[in-house]
């Protein structure tokens, strides 16, 4: 009998302290660790799911943008994963360049099971990718454009039904200040719904590893037009504004096996020395009623924006056109105008948070780094 008690209140106290490892464990979350993750969840099943997700994407993408898988990292990325059916799709990456390395993985995820593992982690990685090949930070619209194109169609449909608001509203951005942007801007929703739809657009004209080839060029000898001209056979960013803008009134459709509009439409526009006459010119930050625009005589675009008053419109709207100018174009044609409004110029910095799935537009930039 002293034996069974004694056997018994052993037993008890092991039973405590399995179940006060257990409480601990669950405070604490699960870890799970392969090549290049070390990935920490509440539930270990999904966090074993989402590490063995992570490394497929890594492979399998490195393969889509870049042509061959890559080398294990030296030091794994830790990734936080915060699961729940009503969290917004949402991630922050960061990461450090010093002498052409990069370094310093950690990743911050939420979200449902479902958009984590078809949407944030294919975004991330992306970014990650992108980071490790170039060994740089990029343009942001490139950055988040090339990594919003992996996403689930639901996510890119989001960006796809926004961006024609952004350009209506005065809130799109020209080209030459896009593709200098190197920081987020106050205004970051549109910078994220531009830059997925002309990522869309010039990866269905030429591929994956040709828009990687690119943004190498681009980067490398600054001259963006040059490397647009060398790529994809348009003369300048502002023949290739002009040509997206065309594709985006259309629709912006989705390229078909055998088809790809966006290549038609740089080949035809290739042609020419100069964006089309009459396709753009240049609007007031607060849209005039149509019966203000009548008689406007729409060109490429003088320096400085045109008067209120049509008849001095059309004494400015004469000058000599410049290419892309600072801010303010729309395409003609259209019941509602689309706007290109500039943006200010950024710095670069020498480490890099890339942040994927911004909230809806009224949400402030600082609700996406949870």
């Amino acid at each position: 009998m002293e034996a069974h008690i004694t056997k018994t209140v052993h037993a008890t106290a092991v039973g405590r302290h399995v179940l006060l490892a257990a409480l601990l464990l669950v405070s604490m979350g699960a870890s799970r660790r392969s090549a290049n993750f070390i990935v920490e969840a509440d539930d270990a099943n999904f966090a074993q799911q989402v590490s063995e997700t992570a490394e497929a994407f890594r492979r399998d993408l490195a393969v889509s943008w870049l042509g061959q898988a890559m080398p294990n990292w030296a030091q794994p990325c830790v990734m936080t994963v915060q699961v729940g059916p009503h969290l917004g799709a949402s991630g922050v990456t960061n990461f450090q360049f010093q002498d052409g390395e990069v370094f310093g993985w950690r990743m911050s995820i939420q979200g449902s099971h479902e958009r984590i593992l078809d949407s944030v982690l294919p975004h991330e990685i992306t970014h990650m990718i992108f980071a490790s090949h170039f060994r740089q930070p990029l343009p942001r619209w490139a950055d988040e454009g090339g990594a919003t194109s992996v996403e689930h169609a639901v996510e890119r449909t989001k960006h796809r039904q926004m961006l024609p608001m952004f350009l209506r509203t005065g809130r799109g951005i020209a080209f030459n200040q896009m593709f200098a942007m190197m920081e987020y801007p106050p205004d970051f929703m549109p910078l994220y719904a531009q830059g997925y739809s002309l990522a869309e657009f010039l990866i269905q004209a030429n591929g994956r590893r040709v828009f990687v080839e690119f943004l190498d060029d681009g980067m490398k000898s600054g001259d963006w037009s040059a490397a647009v001209q060398r790529h994809y056979g348009a003369k300048d960013l502002g023949v290739l504004q002009n040509t997206w803008l065309t594709w985006v009134k259309q629709g912006a459709p989705l390229a078909k096996s055998g088809e790809s509009l966006p290549a038609q439409l740089l080949a035809a526009n290739g042609r020419r020395p100069r964006p089309e006459p009459n396709l753009i010119y240049r609007v007031r930050d607060k849209q005039p009623t149509p019966a203000q625009t009548a008689g406007l005589t729409p060109i490429h675009g003088p320096a400085s924006r045109p008067p209120a008053s049509p008849e001095l419109a059309n004494n400015a709207l004469r000058s000599e056109p410049t290419v892309l100018p600072a801010s303010g174009w729309r395409a003609v044609g259209q019941q509602d105008p689309v706007v290109l409004a500039g943006s200010t110029m950024p710095r670069s910095d020498s480490s890099s948070t890339q942040v994927a799935h911004p909230q809806p537009l009224e949400q402030p930039p600082q609700t996406i780094l949870r």
